[in-house]
């Protein structure tokens, strides 16, 4: 574990877990929680011989809590930063929810050479507010809503999204973990309220349309159809076919949270994509 330096000042938290010369798997995390969020995944993974790397997303966990920069531009600079640090080559990005933007950004903005495959899961893309060109999505007031609600009270509404619809737990018959759920409050109340205030319009107001269609890289997309948090119909299925190389993986049932909530599945499959 360590940090980089950005060009802009910004301490970079990230952890970096197996055999220097193993295949590198590199794990982007969703708002507003931290690299901790991949334990299953990373834990996985290394016990296959891989080299497993995740970051805190500047103003998440244990980065820096600085005011400003909390744009998918510096969130991919920042990406960028950590890659260059560790001399990583041929890393696979794996990014769930806003971290699938941070993922697909970061290979639009800084190239394809240091990248060997991509995956998208419970991913922002291609743009989650609803406009001309993407009526499907959801109206800007949610999205307003949401950062009234993290200035007002963002540990109550953190712990409701993590009790209710990030992993389905609001479902009749579902079988809440208050392990998970702590876990996802704490990694949210270690950040800052200030980028995950700002974060909000990141995740939902920025377009990777372009970012989508200029990928030549393996992109595996997976994505719940019971996911409440970033909708089935208006991203999963729309990035899969802006992709030149895209892959779809659509799992019945499962939640926005899926790879901590059906974290055997997913590992599985995203090592069958790896390997493949």
């Amino acid at each position: 574990m360590g940090y980089v330096t950005t060009k802009d000042g910004v301490e970079i938290f990230y952890k970096d877990w197996g055999p220097r010369d193993a295949q590198v798997i590199f794990f982007h995390h969703g708002w507003p929680l931290s690299a901790d969020d991949w334990d299953a995944q990373m834990l996985f993974f290394l016990a296959q011989g891989y080299r497993v790397v995740a970051h805190d997303r500047r103003g998440h966990g244990r980065s820096t809590q600085v005011w400003d920069g909390h744009d998918m531009d510096h969130y991919a600079d920042d990406v960028a930063a950590v890659v260059n640090h560790l001399g990583l080559q041929k890393a696979v990005h794996v990014g769930h929810s806003t971290g699938g933007g941070e993922v697909i950004h970061y290979v639009a903005r800084h190239g394809e050479d240091r990248v060997s495959k991509a995956v998208l899961i419970s991913a922002v893309p291609p743009i989650m507010v609803k406009t001309e060109k993407n009526p499907g999505g959801l109206p800007k007031e949610v999205f307003d809503n949401f950062q009234a609600q993290v200035a007002a009270n963002r540990a109550q509404f953190y712990y409701d999204i993590a009790a209710g619809p990030f992993y389905g737990y609001n479902r009749p018959n579902a079988k809440p973990s208050e392990g998970v759920i702590w876990n996802w409050w704490r990694q949210g109340m270690m950040g800052s309220a200030k980028a995950h205030h700002d974060g909000i319009v990141a995740f939902s107001q920025t377009d990777f349309t372009e970012d989508l269609k200029s990928a030549t890289i393996p992109v595996l997309v997976m994505h719940g159809d019971d996911d409440q948090i970033v909708p089935y119909a208006d991203s999963g299925p729309l990035s899969a076919k802006l992709l030149r190389n895209g892959t779809l993986k659509t799992y019945p049932g499962f939640p926005h949270g899926m790879p901590t909530s059906n974290a055997e599945t997913i590992n599985a499959d995203l090592l069958a994509f790896v390997r493949g």
